[in-house]
């Protein structure tokens, strides 16, 4: 990173002060100034104290000049209670914008280590909903991130294709289809099998109230019920292998991969590696009858197989039914050991709702006494809900918001928005163009918003709010970048210069160390697994970049040099807006 060099040279300076000491770099506790205090870094008195025999304000006072006459960047100091207060030379901060055009900042480094992230996991009974936008725009920006950061990075997905809820679309097809297509109903392929879904649940219920009004008791409806009795003899057909049932799957799911692949064409998402559960949860089964002779699981007297986790705080788990049929969490452990095979990973993430907490607790800890020492590296992320301002979704009864449905409607409140206002010369754009422009600033509004927001955190997501061109939104970054190359068409000619003869501005001196801030931001979220605080360094940015373009004239200056100065600094805010924009998959017009 950019201030390394600078950090290593300030320690080495304090641990050379103290040198008579037994003091080493875990006292040395530097960080950057707060925006409250004069100053750019600041260096923590409290735990260099004891190795000063002096007072807080001496000790500080002493250090500062020490640090003054050995780094000729740094032109003055002040002291605030416990802390030293530094402050760098305008030419530390001119040669930190010129870095900035070179080697990118250094941010590519490789590490050489291999991360796989899963993320979108969709079940083949079901369109893709807005509970799964966040977990497919979490997952891909985080991918994205990490590369930057330096990592090897596989994206992987494990399509859920088999279970009862697929036996459920399948039976209601069978039984109340009249055998039409997707082609045959013009419908898309996701959403045509997921009808089905809704429609076995809608039959199931009336079947229930029928036996309840006929004095059958809850429970006794449910174990009386025909259609989820063949629903379950449809999954048993299912793992026998029986050639209609197995026909029927697959003609079914390649109507919905058809539907899948649409959606992640909009998204603009792409997949290194499908897994299927249909095949995973077999490598899941062997493994766990593997672990019954090694005594890592049991059977109990119905042939069941369990694990006892509660010697940690778990539950015991169930791993295999009496008829041999798998749970969840076998394909799990099954698809968990084929990534490692497949790849080697340093880390294996997984994007997943905060409502499997416990289950990836319960499954890492059965990797861990499974012996299996990659266990280690397996990591859950885990975010809220995410919900629309009339409430919660709930697919069985098909009141979701799918995917397609909201990218349409943000687009088209974009359209209108292009149309309206006066922020666009829509005269001199054709209908295509509109349209064009609507797709990349409704998707922006979408897909930044649900980014900006911290992944553990519930959240609300307001269509209006998000397409807001003067709030938090990803069309107001958007807007900076077209400004910005508004700017660099009208400059023409023009040199770049990382320097001037004169003191800086406050708001240039802001501008730059925000735009060298960006390597930090990205190793960040990197490691925090947290692509919001990215999202949001982007729209400090462009912020930042308005309050200056506000405040100080950058086109027609007298002063040539400083002209191309600012227009210098605008064109680094560009690179990194779109830059940027394009790690959380957006994507940036250059006029609007």
């Amino acid at each position: 990173m950019i201030f390394d060099k600078h950090i290593n040279d300030i320690s080495s300076l304090v641990l050379k002060y103290f040198k008579n000491s037994k003091i080493d770099n875990t006292h040395v506790q530097l960080q950057k100034t707060r925006k409250e205090f004069t100053g750019d870094w600041t260096i923590v008195i409290f735990p260099l104290l004891k190795y000063s025999n002096e007072s807080i304000q001496s000790t500080a006072n002493n250090l500062g000049i020490h640090l003054k006459d050995h780094l000729n960047y740094i032109t003055s100091f002040n002291i605030v209670k416990g802390f030293l207060n530094l402050e760098f030379s305008d030419q530390f901060w001119f040669d930190a914008l010129n870095f900035s055009f070179l080697k990118n900042f250094e941010i590519n480094k490789s590490r050489e280590q291999n991360i796989v992230i899963e993320f979108s996991s969709p079940n083949t009974n079901k369109p893709l909903h807005l509970g799964h936008l966040r977990n497919i725009l979490l997952g891909d920006a985080m991918a994205n991130i990490l590369r930057t950061d330096g990592y090897n990075v596989s994206k992987v997905q494990v399509i859920n294709d088999r279970g009862i809820h697929i036996c459920k679309s399948m039976l209601a097809w069978l039984k109340f289809g009249n055998n039409e297509t997707p082609d045959s109903t013009n419908m898309k392929g996701d959403f045509f099998v997921g009808k089905y879904y809704v429609l076995f649940e809608q039959k199931y219920q009336l079947e229930q109230k029928e036996l309840i009004d006929s004095g059958v008791s809850k429970d006794q409806a449910k174990l009386k019920s025909v259609l989820l009795s063949e629903a379950k003899n449809m999954l048993l057909k299912w793992e026998a292998g029986d050639e209609s049932v197995m026909e029927l799957w697959e003609k079914m799911n390649s109507w919905v991969y058809a539907g899948f692949e649409e959606t992640y064409k909009k998204l603009g998402v792409t997949f290194d590696k499908n897994y299927y559960e249909s095949q995973t949860y077999l490598i899941g089964k062997k493994n766990v009858l593997k672990g019954i002779d090694k005594q890592v699981f049991y059977s109990e007297k119905d042939a069941s197989v369990w694990i006892d986790l509660s010697d940690y705080g778990l539950d015991k788990k169930i791993l295999l039914r009496s008829d041999g049929t798998a749970v969840y969490i076998t394909q799990d452990i099954g698809t968990a050991i084929l990534r490692y095979d497949d790849f080697q990973f340093h880390k294996m993430i997984y994007t997943v709702g905060n409502e499997q907490n416990y289950h990836f607790e319960v499954l890492f800890k059965i990797l861990e006494k499974m012996g299996l020492q990659w266990s280690d590296n397996l990591f859950h992320l885990s975010y809220g809900m995410v919900s629309l301002p009339d409430g919660k979704m709930k697919s069985r009864e098909g009141n979701v918001v799918d995917i397609d449905e909201l990218i349409f409607d943000v687009r088209q409140k974009a359209k209108l928005i292009i149309q309206d206002s006066n922020k666009f010369n829509s005269s001199q754009e054709n209908a295509n163009s509109i349209d064009e422009l609507s797709e990349v600033i409704g998707d922006a509004a979408l897909k930044y918003f649900i980014l900006k927001t911290d992944a553990k955190k519930n959240m609300l997501f307001n269509t209006e709010e998000s397409i807001d061109f003067n709030g938090h939104t990803g069309p107001f970054i958007q807007y900076t970048y077209a400004r910005i190359q508004s700017i660099l068409k009208s400059a023409k000619k023009w040199n770049r210069v990382c320097h001037v003869d004169r003191i800086l501005l406050p708001e240039e001196k802001n501008l730059i160390q925000i735009i060298i801030d960006y390597p930090s931001v990205i190793n960040n979220s990197a490691t925090n697994l947290n692509p919001s605080l990215f999202a949001n360094y982007l729209y400090n940015l462009a912020k930042n970049y308005n309050h200056f373009y506000q405040k100080h004239r950058i086109l027609g200056l007298e002063n040539k040099i400083d002209m191309d100065f600012r227009i210098t600094i605008s064109e680094k805010v560009s690179i990194l807006i779109s830059c940027g924009m394009n790690l959380l998959g957006v994507n940036v017009p250059k006029k609007m």
